[in-house]
């Protein structure tokens, strides 16, 4: 079953893909909820991310723990679409092996 994370902030926003990205930036949710998760500060997330502010950080932080199970469901299924379509790929890549190797 595929639940809709609800938005009703203009600091989300959510492209046709599905993708939803904080304010004007093109930074991921996930990859803000993932930081706040690894205990990294807010200050450390807007530094690692300049293209979002503070604010849009410490905003982010407070819609997730208001909707975590909804955030968390998302995040889940991104995270099914992005396994899936690394098996797709598969096949289609090379073997790096002997290239890391050097």
């Amino acid at each position: 079953m595929k639940r809709m994370v609800k938005i009703q902030t203009p600091l989300l926003r959510q492209e046709p893909s599905g993708a939803i990205r904080i304010g004007k930036s093109r930074v991921l949710l996930e990859l803000v909820i993932e930081a706040f998760q690894d205990d990294m500060e807010s200050e450390m997330i807007a530094q690692e991310y300049p293209t979002i502010t503070l604010a849009e950080v410490e905003g982010v932080i407070e819609y997730y723990l208001e909707y975590c199970d909804e955030v968390d469901a998302y995040i889940d299924e991104r995270n099914r679409q992005a396994e899936e379509v690394q098996q797709r790929l598969k096949p289609y890549q090379k073997d790096l092996t002997e290239i890391r190797t050097r």
